[in-house]
């Protein structure tokens, strides 16, 4: 029997199936805030497995701490740049993530930020709320209408490539798009053009995000990139905050370089920066893109899955690095 840490409660029963093959250890939180470095350091000790959130920093320090028993970290999480994927290669340790059963999750929640804040969404049930709805008037809370304006994708992947589905055949959009392997097919099905993220930028009525953090996708969106957009223009990011540099964007938004922005991911998450939170032209949410039942108990069963695997010596069906 195998000893296993979860830094997080999680919902659904999938867990139930490892605690039944496996000695199984869960943070509670008292707060609903992340586990603190001092407590993870310390419950990984001698653990055959972990299995952190996105929000949990694993890297060296924790691989020390955890010793040579670890031999996998399943992040519940599609992304893994909170996980030195590279240290834990160099030490053997298996990392697998949960890619694909979130995606239609993030593809309606993307839509959802999109639709709040074209259509003013947030602003006007705020006002109706507060008894300041008196008449109908012909300028009251008006928005941009999607049909026949352009849509933006930047990364292509299942996610960018079904939000631009959706923009195309839901809304009669016009599509150019901007990632690393150009998808002549999904240009011809789609009429979508492949441009350069300059271009992009400039001919985009909405920007959406839709890549991995690297190290040459942080601040991918900066200062130089936000003048770029139309004065006209919103940005949505359900991807991760670091893509974009979040003082750059605060500044774009105040001066009227762009319209607005639809964010649930920041830069520096928990944290959001306040001068966000007072502008009634950007619909904020907290990092909940995949909050679904059916897409967080996917995730779940999945780092089970994955968990299961290592520990009976296969290899896991959703793998980011083998030993």
């Amino acid at each position: 029997m195998a000893k296993v840490y979860v830094t997080r409660e999680l919902p659904g029963t999938a867990l139930d199936t490892l605690k039944r093959v496996h000695e199984v250890e869960v943070y509670q939180s008292t707060d609903g805030g992340a586990i603190p470095r001092e407590i993870l350091l310390e419950k990984v000790r001698g653990v055959e497995a972990i299995l952190p959130l996105l929000t949990d920093k694993i890297d060296s320090e924790v691989f020390e701490a955890a010793g040579d028993t670890l031999q996998v970290v399943a992040n519940y999480a599609v992304g893994y740049d909170n996980i030195d994927v590279g240290e834990a290669s160099r030490r053997g340790i298996v990392v697998t993530n949960t890619p694909g059963v979130l995606t239609e999750a993030v593809v309606e929640h993307t839509w959802a930020l999109v639709l709040s804040v074209v259509r003013r969404v947030v602003e006007a049930d705020t006002y109706t709320r507060a008894g300041k709805y008196r008449a109908w008037g012909p300028g009251l809370f008006l928005g941009m209408q999607l049909e026949g304006k352009v849509m933006g994708i930047v990364g292509l992947g299942r996610i960018g490539t079904l939000v631009a589905q959706r923009a195309r055949r839901g809304f009669e959009m016009s599509l150019v798009y901007h990632t690393r392997h150009r998808n002549e097919e999904f240009e011809k099905e789609f009429e979508a053009d492949y441009v350069s993220l300059n271009e992009l930028l400039s001919r985009a009525d909405v920007v959406s995000l839709h890549v991995p953090l690297t190290n040459e996708t942080r601040h991918l969106i900066g200062r130089d990139q936000l003048a770029k957009m139309k004065p006209a223009a919103y940005l949505i990011n359900t991807a991760r905050g670091a893509l974009v540099d979040e003082v750059a964007l605060v500044e774009a938004i105040e001066s009227g370089k762009i319209a607005g922005a639809g964010l649930d991911v920041f830069e520096f998450e928990p944290q959001v920066n306040e001068r966000l939170t007072t502008m009634d032209n950007v619909v904020l949410t907290p990092h909940i893109a995949s909050a679904t039942v059916e897409a967080r108990e996917e995730m779940v069963r999945m780092t089970v899955s994955n968990i299961l695997a290592v520990l009976a010596g296969k290899e896991p069906e959703n793998l980011v690095t083998a030993s």
